[in-house]
C-alpha cells in the first residue's frame, strides 16, 4: 500500500505574504516539481501516493485517508478525527508561530519544519547587512531621500564585534560568513552550546552582558513565548552608541517602536528589518520613514528560484527516513515551539 501524501498550496491573499504572483509562485509545489526532485529519490518514489490541492478545496476529503501532509498552514480543528491515519506534517517554512499553540497536535503525529533549507541564502544575507551596517549604508541612503552629499566612510571590519542572537540555520550561517572577515562573533542560545563560526557563545540568561559588547546586533530567532519582547526597549537601551541592528528572525522579538526611537535619536546607529507582523507593511507605518532605517520585504532567507526544490528535497530525505521507521530531521519540539 502506498504512503498517500496531501499536499496543501495556498492561493495567496492580496495584502497576505507573500503578496504578489510572482511571491505566490515561489511557493507553490506542483507535480512537475515534485516529479523533477523525487527523480533523485528512486527508492521511494513508487511508494509514495501525491495529492496536491489548493487551500481547502479537497482538506477533509483527502486528509481523511493522508498519511502525511506537507503545507504552510492548515485547519486544525478536530484533526484528530477529520484525519485518523495522519502521521506526519512538514510545514514548508522555518518559523511556525502561526501554529502556536500546539494543543491541537495529535500526540501520534510529528511536526516537522524547513530548517536549514534558508541557510545559506540568509547567511549571505547576514553577510551584507553586517557590512552594510558597517558602511554607513542606513544613514547614506537617509542622506540620499533628503539630496544630501556627505561622505560617511568607514575603515576595514576586522575588530568589531557582532552578537548573533539565535544561532539556528539562519543565525549560525551568518555567523560562519561574517567571522571571516576577522569579526569577533558571540553567539546568544538557549543552551549556551558551543557553535561554528561563533568565537563565543553565552546562553539567553547572559544576554544583558554582551549586548554592550556588540557593534553588530543580528537578530535570528523563532517567535516563541521565550523569545518574545526578548529585545525590548530596556536591552536597547544597553546597547553601545551608535550601533546597528539586524532583524531576520521575526518582529514579535524586537519592539520596533523603541526601535524607531532610538534610530530618531541617534542613539542607535542603523537598522535593517527583514520581517514585520503583519506582512506587508501598512502604508502609514513609521519604519517608511524613521530615519537610517533599512526595510526589505522578507527576502533573506527565501531563495526565488530554488526554494520548493530545496524543500522538496528535504521533505524527501525526511520521507525515507519515515518509511523506515526512523526518527525524522527537524522535529519541532512542543514545549520549546520550535
Amino acid at each position: 500500500m502506498k504512503t498517500k501524501v496531501h499536499i496543501k498550496n495556498n492561493r495567496w491573499a492580496p495584502g497576505s505574504f507573500p503578496n504578489t504572483p510572482e511571491g505566490e509562485a515561489v511557493f507553490t509545489i506542483t507535480q512537475d516539481r515534485i516529479d523533477a526532485v523525487l527523480a533523485d529519490f528512486p527508492d521511494i518514489a513508487e511508494q509514495l501516493d501525491f495529492r496536491v490541492d489548493w487551500d481547502t478545496d479537497n482538506f477533509e476529503q483527502s486528509l481523511s485517508s493522508a498519511d502525511v501532509l506537507l503545507t504552510w498552514d492548515l485547519p486544525t480543528e478536530g484533526l484528530g478525527n477529520i484525519a485518523p491515519n495522519l502521521r506526519w506534517i512538514h510545514c514548508i517554512g522555518a518559523g511556525i508561530e502561526h501554529l502556536l499553540p500546539l494543543d491541537w497536535l495529535p500526540d501520534t503525529v510529528t511536526l516537522t519544519n524547513n530548517k536549514g533549507v534558508h541557510a545559506a541564502k540568509a547567511g549571505e544575507f547576514g553577510l551584507m547587512a553586517v557590512l552594510m551596517l558597517h558602511s554607513h549604508m542606513p544613514a547614506i541612503i537617509t542622506n540620499q531621500r533628503k539630496a544630501i552629499y556627505d561622505s560617511l566612510y568607514a575603515s576595514p571590519i576586522a575588530g568589531k564585534t557582532l552578537v548573533v542572537l539565535g544561532t539556528g540555520s539562519l543565525g549560525g550561517a551568518a555567523a560562519k560568513q561574517v567571522q571571516g572577515l576577522g569579526v569577533h562573533v558571540i553567539g546568544v542560545n538557549r543552551s549556551g552550546r558551543a557553535i561554528d563560526g561563533c568565537d563565543e557563545v553565552v546562553t539567553t540568561a547572559d544576554l544583558d552582558n554582551v549586548l554592550p559588547r556588540a557593534d553588530y546586533l543580528l537578530i535570528a530567532t523563532p517567535d516563541t513565548p521565550e523569545t518574545r519582547g526578548l529585545m525590548d526597549r530596556r536591552r536597547l537601551d544597553l546597547m553601545k552608541s551608535g550601533a546597528g541592528i539586524i532583524n531576520i528572525g521575526r518582529e514579535a522579538v524586537m519592539d520596533y517602536g523603541a526601535l524607531c526611537d532610538k534610530l530618531e535619536d541617534g542613539s542607535l546607529g542603523g537598522a535593517i528589518l527583514d520581517v514585520f507582523d503583519p506582512e506587508p507593511i501598512a502604508g502609514d507605518s513609521r519604519l517608511w520613514t524613521t530615519r537610517n532605517l533599512i526595510v526589505t520585504p522578507h527576502v533573506s532567507a527565501d531563495d526565488g528560484d530554488a526554494y520548493v526544490p530545496l524543500t522538496l528535497g528535504l521533505f524527501f530525505r525526511n520521507m525515507q527516513l519515515f518509511l523506515a521507521g526512523k526518527p525524522l530531521l527537524n522535529p519541532i519540539q512542543r514545549d520549546l515551539c520550535y
